[in-house]
């Protein structure tokens, strides 16, 4: 999930309506104003999506159809759920709501065991990245380090430093770029050995850091350029002053170079691109440690500040624990680990201030602010960064991995997580994995937020709300908080979840929130925002808030003596916790409550004695499948549970469609005790056996027996064939009908009973109580969650909702069956009895199997009464649920109820195939069409606007990754995969890498991780990516694609080396294919029957045929293999224009078209004999038998003295062979260049010249001339063939001067003089003449003699100009020799500021290595 760019907006703290007769009583300002953050695809859960205003709001119970029975009650009583309703805010208060408390007991917790205050505790915070330098994050509140460890998990800051150094005779080494840097003579390196490296700054920074840094730094260029260009205005005006009305070509020529300095100056201004200072990085080994230090010059004004000498040298943070700032204009603080024998540096940031936001809510200590201190201010951190810098802050399955990993080395005892995303399978996927690993084996406490995708059911992301092992935490806001922290004018008199907060249950039926906690808070922020506090909300907020809180017991527990177990602290918090609200709604939003420290320490005092149990419940629909060979010996009997070992088990039971509310339904459940990894098989295992007695809270809808034996019999339900197997199986099934359930396995029958319940959402629960201890409460539960749907009955179908009433915070949910045959849906909101703005969500949400949720959202502001239509896709035959929710802050402090009026209309268009393929032939699609609700109109619309070019790696090298940070909790070391792919962009284009196996899903996935970037031929990263990845303009020319895959398991990396990978782009305007349809199969040959639109009658199937693309459309550079996409449409909306007849996106439902590019056509010309040769056989084999030598030289290779002598000796045989033959002699010329390391420089440039006049001279230049004057016909295959011929002799002939004009430069350089003196005969400028007879010498082919030209005559304006024109018109990759010439004309002229800019620009476009995973 990504983070960056942060939306740092100014809360609007109530509504866009002022309101003058009140106005909040405190308010706490820092320095800049308070902000409040977004939140996206694969980002922290903190705030929301919906709007970037904070919230708050008064409670209302939910639809009157909604039921609830009393769920199971929890441990104690008393109203301290922190609803706070008679509180009076005062500035102790106030400051106390700012990082709420006392809503779960922490405070007087605290109050009650000062020295329980989370002392003795580590959490591991799974983030963002944490600021060592921020406010409260520095000491304990006993004095301890707040920071063990600071760890980039992600890779996103580690620098290769695999480059080996030694400094010379006045201390000095070569750093990484090449720069000459001086080392302390104080530091200690035994070897002698130093490692350098490099990195960007801007690659380390966050996005709103590094633009506050751009916006600087421009400021500061800005200047420098207006006086440059102020000296170029003067320059001229000096010269047209001294010169008013100059009439010679060598004073206009100056007068032109003069304005040309002006204008390139202006123009820098408009494309000035900052890539960011550089940063040099030296490792080295001091005989005890590995030690790091930066030279960071480029950041500072002045030049003795930020040198490498000076730089206090840091080891990795978790020896020293010291850290480091860039400089003082950024104000970040940085942190240094070394890996792999100094062959990594790690250099440690934030990728957001999320992160820091977490922790300080978490353990924040302010030991003269005590009121703002966090949860657990006793409680020590380890930082593990798992949010990637080039990603924006999207989290990464590497560094979710090294997280786990670095939690389990440093023995922490919790983690929290506020990171997290919609899933495809709830508690799956490798992650998951290896945190039932850690929870289970290594006794971690896992707790993570439970997503901002509110206010519908079912909206949990994963991890935090779909998986066992995890506690996951939903948003809670108190009155306190709501007048304090939000500064609302009119708190609301109960605590209430915020509505953006996610939902439960889980697809699989679990209850996906588990505890609510605070989710919001002002706290402490990375020292680069500038300010010491920053408000944010979500359950990002929550989740820390909750885990400073289980800190808080953990504390408790060790001095107690009492066994530290995720067990029973999550059976202590679930047990204690206050309920919020009283209606199902509210138990699927806020888990068991609002959490309470103090009555869960008490909970967890009291069953100190009791076993560390898990309970863990499978559940299976009865009668759907049948035990393997049961029935085959014993027959079919009804009595007996069935289960199948190969279908996926639930956790409760989600009844969420009509069909399931029809009759009864019949469940088998499996409830097994789990225990740590390591129980003692003795004093544990064989001892435990607990008696339960099963309740139901509302037994006429919900039965279950009524007691169940527990013991340790196993850990799994194995189905025999056998008989003997299969009788004992009937035995222990026998027993299922009585009241009692004995002994393994631990199965029982759960009847659920719904038909006679109204409509809407009701929520029940079986769950089991310790009949020897009945004060623990519930030891395990059984979720049954029904939602009931209303039948649509009109025709059209058409359902209406009026008169809802609204207030902030209230929630209306309606469940619908969609009509069988729906496609979409067209609804009406219209809004009345209010006249201030009011804010909505409009969500919608449908359940489908082995999908995400398919939600639809929106968010809707009315600044006044009035009607807004939507339209969206729905899945027929699928229970809808319709929330509708005023914003908790929107209309508060109005006392005005919102009337809303709802009106859904079903539209469906029915068809045959929803995805189309077409396979390249010219054969169309038929498509059968039909209307099953009532008449709608038919108006297909299909087009293909992308292209998928598939390709196959080149390379593949598997690799086992070495360092501690990649070696599993089991032992197992990490392996890696590097798949490398070629491909070419014949013209620039937005691309985008598709895996098809991989991409889309980081959680649930049994794949480790992936990541990929894609480099030009000069090593320059254009894009990087992960498992979403983004497309990125990249411009013509050949590029490498590297992708990093990594697991542990050798086997699933060997079947992926050679993984298909599809480079996808966009097809420009001009070639997009708009596809046609006909009535006809024969119409796309006939080029008759075109069919646009019908009107389909219900009952009545229409035929319509899709044709295929033409051929002659198809894009450019569309390879065999490739796959056109698009999508398709077929209905209208009744509201819709013109739109959607040309673009099927526009139309609430649209489906994806393909098409497979077939072979290319034959090349008619191709085979077609030539022209009988004039030539004689002799003749032509002597002409081979030439160019077979020419051949070969060509080949020869020039590396050693040696190669060179026999290169030489050949080159004179053949041309006293082959005396004057122009190929040959521009092949010798060709050879003569390309041999390196040439100690006479100049006798080397002369022998070119030498060639080149040789090539010169061998070419009848006034034959050539002649030819060019007259144009050949093209239909003549002779002529045309000398024409080729001429073209390729002149090509010769230009090249040769050329050279000749480069090697005359290159002399008169090393020489040091100029031959343009008087009387001495100018051999460069008559050689440029010559040139200019044949070519365009301002061409990027040429230019480069046109620069050097002007450079020597002093025109170095026109010179630069010159420069910058070849290499904008340049497709190629950039050639460094061109921007070396630019660089050294711009020192030249002397402009220092674009000499330095283009000094950083050169290390982006021709960096000496590719960059780390």
């Amino acid at each position: 999930m990504q983070i960056s760019p942060l939306c740092n907006t100014p809360i609007n703290w109530a509504n866009k309506t002022p309101f003058f007769l009140h106005s909040p009583s405190y308010l706490l300002l820092n320095k800049p104003n308070r902000k409040l953050f977004q939140s996206r695809r694969r980002r922290p859960y903190f705030n929301t999506s919906k709007s970037n205003i904070s919230r708050s709001g008064v409670f209302f119970k939910g639809m009157p159809c909604d039921s609830i029975a009393k769920t199971s009650g929890g441990y104690g009583g008393g109203d301290e759920n922190g609803s706070l309703r008679n509180f009076k805010l005062n500035e102790s208060t106030f400051l106390a709501s700012l990082m709420p408390k006392k809503e779960i007991g922490a405070d007087r917790f605290i109050e009650a065991h000062p020295q329980y205050d989370g002392r003795g505790t580590i959490i591991a915070i799974f983030d963002s990245g944490v600021d060592p330098a921020a406010s409260g994050l520095q000491v304990t509140s006993d004095g301890k380090p707040k920071l063990l460890d600071v760890i980039d998990c992600t890779g996103s800051g580690d620098i290769d430093t695999s480059k080996v150094v030694k400094a010379d005779a006045n201390g000095c080494i070569q750093g990484a770029l090449g720069a000459s840097l001086v080392v302390n003579s104080s530091w200690k390196n035994p070897s002698g050995e130093w490692h350098v490296g490099y990195k960007f700054l801007f690659e380390l920074l966050t996005g709103t850091l590094t633009s506050r840094l751009k916006k600087e730094r421009k400021k500061k260029w800005d200047e420098k350029n207006q006086e440059e260009i102020a000296k170029a205005v003067q320059h001229l005006d000096e010269f047209n002053q001294k010169h008013s009305n100059p009439e010679d070509a060598d004073l206009k020529r100056v007068h032109e170079d003069l304005q040309n300095r002006i204008d390139l100056l202006r123009k820098q201004a408009d494309i000035y691109d900052d890539k960011g200072p550089i940063i040099d990085a030296v490792v080295w080994h001091d005989g005890e440690l590995w030690r790091a230090a930066l030279d960071t010059q480029s950041l500072e004004d002045d030049s003795d500040c930020g040198k490498l000498a000076n730089f206090v040298p840091l080891t990795n943070y978790r020896i020293e624990r010291k850290y480091g700032v860039f400089s003082k204009l950024d104000a970040c603080t940085f942190v240094l680990n070394v890996y792999s024998d100094g062959n990594i540096l790690s250099i440690v940031t934030d990728s957001s201030p999320h992160g820091t936001h977490v922790a300080g809510i978490a353990t924040a200590f302010h030991p003269k602010e005590s009121l703002l201190n966090g949860v657990a201010p006793g409680a020590q951190l380890i930082s593990c960064k798992i949010g990637d810098t080039r990603l924006g802050s999207m989290e990464t399955g590497t560094g979710l991995t090294r997280a786990l990993i670095a939690a389990v080395e440093h023995k922490c005892d919790l983690i929290n997580m506020s990171y997290g995303e919609p899933t495809l399978l709830p508690d799956y996927g490798r992650f998951v994995d290896l945190v039932n690993e850690v929870v289970n084996k290594h006794r971690l406490i896992f707790v993570s937020s439970a997503g901002n995708s509110g206010p519908a059911l079912s909206t949990v992301g994963a991890p935090g709300g779909t998986s066992s092992s995890i506690i996951g935490v939903g948003a809670y806001v108190s009155p306190a908080m709501a007048a304090g922290a939000h500064c609302v004018v009119e708190p609301p008199a109960e605590g209430l979840e915020y509505t953006w907060s996610s939902r439960g249950p889980t697809s699989d039926g679990d209850l996906g929130v588990s505890i609510s906690a605070p989710g919001g808070a002002v706290a402490p922020v990375p020292t680069w925002t500038l300010q010491k506090r920053m408000l944010m909300n979500g359950t990002s907020m929550a989740s820390p808030s909750a885990c400073g809180g289980i800190a808080l017991l953990i504390s408790a527990m060790k001095a107690e003596g009492i066994p530290v177990s995720p067990y029973s602290v999550r059976k202590a918090l679930e047990n204690t916790s206050v309920p919020v609200g009283e209606s199902p709604a509210d138990k699927l939003s806020t888990g068991q409550g609002l959490m309470q420290v103090d009555r869960a320490h008490e909970y967890i005092r009291q069953s100190r004695n009791i076993p560390c149990v898990w309970y863990e419940i499978k559940v299976n629909q009865s009668g759907k499948t049948t035990i393997k060979g049961f029935c085959k010996t014993f027959g079919d009997n009804p009595a007996l549970p069935r289960t199948d070992s190969t279908t996926p088990t639930s956790r409760g039971i989600y009844l969420r469609d009509a069909s399931a509310c029809k009759q009864p339904t019949e469940w088998t459940v499996q409830v097994q005790p789990k225990f740590h990894e390591g129980a003692s098989n003795l004093e544990e295992l064989v001892c435990f056996e607990e008696c339960i007695e099963l309740y139901s809270t509302e037994k006429t809808v919900v039965r279950a027996p009524e007691y169940l034996l527990l013991t340790n019999n196993g850990r799994s339900f194995k189905h025999h064939d056998n008989a003997h197997n299969c009788i004992k199986q009937i035995l222990v099934h026998a027993r299922l009908a009585k009241r009692a359930i004995y002994g393994f396995p631990k199965l029982l029958i759960i009847v659920v009973d719904p038909t006679k319940l109204s409509d809407g959402l009701h929520y029940y629960e079986v769950y089991g109580v310790d009949c020897r201890a009945p004060w623990r409460g519930p030891i395990f539960r059984i979720p049954v969650t029904i939602t009931k749907p209303m039948k649509v009955k009109n025709q059209p179908p058409v359902v209406s909702f009026s008169g809802m009433s609204f207030l902030p915070g209230h929630i209306e949910r309606r469940y619908i069956e969609v009509p069988l045959g729906t496609t979409w849906v067209e609804a009406t909101m219209r809004t009345s009895g209010f006249d201030t703005t009011r804010r909505f969500f409009v969500d919608t949400v449908q359940i489908c199997p082995l999908q995400r949720p398919l939600k639809w959202e929106s968010v809707v502001t009315f600044s006044s009464p009035t009607a807004k239509s939507f339209a969206f896709p729905v899945v027929g035959g699928q229970t809808m649920e319709l929330a509708v929710a005023q914003f908790w802050s929107s209309g508060i402090g109005s006392h005005e109820t919102t009337i809303v009026d709802f009106e859904i209309v079903f539209h469906g268009i029915a068809i045959n195939k929803e995805e189309i393929i077409l396979d390249g032939s010219e054969a169309p699609i038929r498509i059968d069409a039909e209307a099953l609700l009532s008449s709608e109109k038919l108006a297909p619309a299909a087009i293909l606007n992308k292209i998928r070019v598939p390709y196959r790696p080149v390379d593949a090298i598997l690799s086992t990754l070495t360092e501690s940070r990649d070696k599993l909790p089991s032992g197992k070391q990490t392996l890696a995969l590097t798949l490398t792919y070629k491909f070419k962009l014949e013209d620039g284009a937005a691309v985008k890498p598709q895996v098809p196996l991989l991409n889309n899903r980081i959680y649930d996935t049994k794949f480790e991780s992936q990541f990929y970037m894609i480099s030009d031929t000069n090593k320059r990263v254009y894009a990087m990516g992960d498992v979403y990845p983004n497309a990125a303009k990249l411009p013509k020319g050949e590029y490498n694609l590297r992708l990093h895959l990594r697991h542990d398991n050798v086997q699933y990396l060997e079947k992926m080396k050679q993984l298909v990978l599809f480079i996808e782009r966009n097809l420009d305007g001009k070639e997009v294919i708009q596809l046609n349809f006909f009535s006809e199969p024969d119409g796309p040959v006939m080029g008759n029957g075109a069919f646009k639109s019908s009107v389909l009658v219900p009952g009545k199937k229409e035929a319509i045929y899709l044709g295929p693309p033409v051929k002659d459309k198809l894009p450019k550079n569309a390879p065999q293999g490739s796959i056109l996409l698009g999508s398709i449409s077929y209905g209208k909306l009744s509201f819709a224009g013109e739109e959607g007849r040309r673009s099927p996106q526009k139309n609430p439902v649209s489906y994806q078209i393909t098409y497979v590019v077939p072979p290319n056509k034959v090349d008619e010309d191709k085979g077609k004999s030539s022209s009988t040769s004039l030539k004689t056989v002799s003749e032509r084999l002597e002409e081979e038998v030439r160019d077979a030598k020419i051949r070969v030289i060509s080949s020869l290779k020039q590396d050693t003295d040696e190669e060179r002598s026999e290169w030489k000796k050949l080159s004179a045989s053949l041309k006293s062979e082959y005396p004057n033959n122009t190929p040959l002699l521009a092949k010798i010329l060709e050879g003569l260049l390309s041999q390196s390391n040439v100690e006479d420089k100049i006798r080397h440039q002369e022998e070119v010249i030498d060639a080149a006049n040789e090539v010169i001279d061998s070419i009848d230049q006034d034959e050539l001339a002649k030819f060019f004057l007259h144009k050949s016909d093209p239909e003549d295959e002779e002529a045309e063939k000398m024409k080729k011929k001429m073209e390729t002799t002149r090509d010769q002939l230009a090249e040769a001067l050329y050279q000749k004009g480069l090697a005359l430069m290159e002399i008169e350089s090393l020489k040091g003089e100029t031959a343009e003196t008087e009387g001495t005969k100018d051999l460069f400028e008559d050689n440029f003449k010559e040139l200019q007879k044949w070519v365009d010498t301002k061409s990027s082919k040429y230019g480069t003699l046109l620069v050097l030209r002007e450079r020597r005559r002093g025109r170095l304006g026109a010179a630069l100009k010159a420069l910058n024109e070849m290499i904008q018109d340049n497709g190629d990759p950039p050639k460094k020799k061109l921007y070396e010439l630019k660089l050294s004309l711009l020192d030249e002229i002397g402009w220092d500021h674009l000499t330095t800019h283009e000094k950083e620009w050169m290390h982006v476009r021709f960096p000496p290595s590719l960059p780390l995973f």
